[in-house]
């Protein structure tokens, strides 16, 4: 049982229910999720099964979608809606044009610094343990991208906003620096994940739907293949004698490939290596840009993942 399931994570499940859910009701042993969502949060968790679990870094870089609702007026310790009360603003007003206005600021390009209460390690420890026993160890700032972010609905003091970004960006972060620019406080009160990466809502089922599914014998029919369940510059289909190398990790040569496939590839792209029945072989990077004056000893595609079938 190896590629990707696609869960609406529910509220109150943290990211590793879902992944023990998973285990215990399919019957396996290996498997993964790409991208902690918070257990107040809802949505899209791509979740890895056998070999699929090979595809999680890849995945990781990939964008991400959220439609989030903030307050207005407080601030918490954990700059959510399960902290405790820190600051509290009485008597101010807001306007969506106002709101408007803010926004800009947090586009593109930008520092944050990661919540208190996150799975961020310092020397070994998360830093929501630390927190929890008291401490207030310094964090140090991080820069994020910030593709969209955009009112969605102002309904005073709720604000509900639609985000796209990438990478390790915090949206408990980005609704508490947006409150303090607006200067009354804010903290996030809802999450729901729309995107990650590839992996949408609509293609999403609920544990109750995993569950139903696996009892009818038909998950299978909801399982992702690794060579469909990865954004890729293309794939490449490799004969027999250059399978032997790749599933060995050797790098490929020009020659190694079939005639026409060298003149597609640029250096830094990443493709998909397939032979046989059409199964994902290898994830592999290509170390050329591809044309008529290489030599055909010149090495082409450097090796990254494995996949057994």
């Amino acid at each position: 049982m190896n590629g990707v399931l696609v869960i609406d994570k529910p509220q109150g499940w943290t990211s590793h229910d879902v992944v023990a859910w998973v285990r215990k009701t399919l019957r396996i042993r290996k498997v993964g999720h790409g991208g902690t969502l918070d257990p107040m949060a809802t949505g899209v968790l791509p979740i890895y099964l056998g070999e699929g679990t090979k595809l999680v870094p890849f995945n990781l870089e990939g964008t991400k979608e959220y439609i989030a609702t903030m307050k207005l007026g407080q601030e918490t310790d954990t700059l959510d809606a399960d902290g405790k009360i820190t600051a509290e603003k009485e008597g101010f007003s807001c306007t969506a044009q106002r709101v408007e206005e803010e926004l800009s600021r947090f586009r593109g390009k930008i520092r944050q610094k990661p919540p208190l209460y996150s799975a961020i390690k310092q020397k070994g420890i998360p830093l929501y343990r630390r927190a929890r026993s008291g401490e207030t160890p310094e964090v140090a700032e991080r820069e994020a991208m910030v593709h969209v972010f955009s009112l969605r609905e102002f309904s005073f003091p709720l604000v509900t906003l639609e985000i796209t970004c990438g990478r390790g960006t915090y949206i408990r972060s980005l609704c508490a620096d947006m409150g303090r620019a607006l200067g009354c406080g804010a903290h996030l009160v809802g999450l729901r994940r729309t995107r990650s990466g590839r992996f949408t809502l609509q293609e999403a089922m609920n544990p109750e739907e995993l569950s139903r599914l696996a009892e009818q014998k038909k998950i299978g029919e909801k399982i992702i293949a690794p060579g469909e369940a990865v954004d890729l510059t293309g794939k490449i289909q490799l004969e027999e004698k250059a399978a032997a190398r790749v599933r060995q990790g050797q790098p490929l040569r020009l020659s190694d490939l079939r005639e026409g496939e060298q003149e597609r590839l640029r250096k830094g792209q990443r493709w998909g290596l397939f032979q046989g029945r059409g199964e994902l072989l290898a994830i592999a990077e290509s170390q050329v840009d591809g044309g008529p004056l290489l030599s055909g000893n010149s090495q082409a595609l450097r090796i990254l993942r494995v996949f057994q079938g």
